[in-house]
């Protein structure tokens, strides 16, 4: 029973893996730069015309997942550091197999004003830039330099349950990292989140 239990988590993690066509290499491009995609001020918008002199930081997250809950105060936190140096930031809500349950466009747009978010949050139809990045859950971060490089992809600290466990915020620590010309020292973390609902 237990081996029947195991061999199926490890299907469903495959099959997660498998859809989004893997994660994302450190040092690639942005993909799909020039997609224009719909921000929740109507305006459409691409992740090229998004990023900030000092680079790009993409967020895929959601309206519903618990974990988006639990993190929201950082997720706040953490999009204005980076804009405060001078990175683009774009949220994106990729849960096309949601849209009926809390996470359609208007509800993105309550959402975003109930937490006062002043950056874009956008919609991924057809899942097609959580594809392309290999995005699998929210909230799951890339950060990229100002020449469209991937730096760190991962969550945004090592406690995404509980913020009180906190002790190394990985997120800020790779924008603090970038904006010093270093090395990032932790390149990739694992994101703990819910899965995205693709479309089946």
């Amino acid at each position: 029973m237990r081996m029947k239990y195991l061999f199926a988590i490890t299907a469903i993690a495959l099959t997660a893996f498998t859809l989004a066509g893997g994660p994302l290499p450190i040092g690639s491009a942005v993909p799909k730069a020039d997609i224009k995609m719909k921000d929740i001020s109507g305006q459409l918008v691409s992740l090229k015309e998004a990023k900030g002199a000092n680079g790009l930081l993409v967020m895929f997250t959601c309206n519903t997942c618990p974990y988006v809950i639990k993190n929201q105060a950082r997720t706040k936190e953490i999009c204005r550091y980076a804009i405060n140096n001078k990175l683009g930031v774009v949220l994106l809500n990729s849960n096309e197999g949601g849209r009926r349950s809390g996470d359609s466009y208007a509800d993105m747009q309550a959402y975003a004003k109930e937490q006062g978010y002043d950056w874009y949050y956008v919609l991924d139809s057809d899942n097609l830039l959580a594809d392309a990045f290999g995005a699998t859950r929210t909230p799951e971060c890339f950060l990229f330099d100002k020449d469209g490089k991937l730096v760190y992809h991962g969550a945004i600290d090592d406690s995404p349950a509980d913020i009180s466990n906190v002790h190394r915020t990985h997120l800020k620590e790779a924008i603090g990292e970038l904006m010093a010309s270093k090395d990032i020292s932790v390149k990739e973390s694992r994101s703990v989140g819910c899965s995205i609902k693709r479309k089946e």
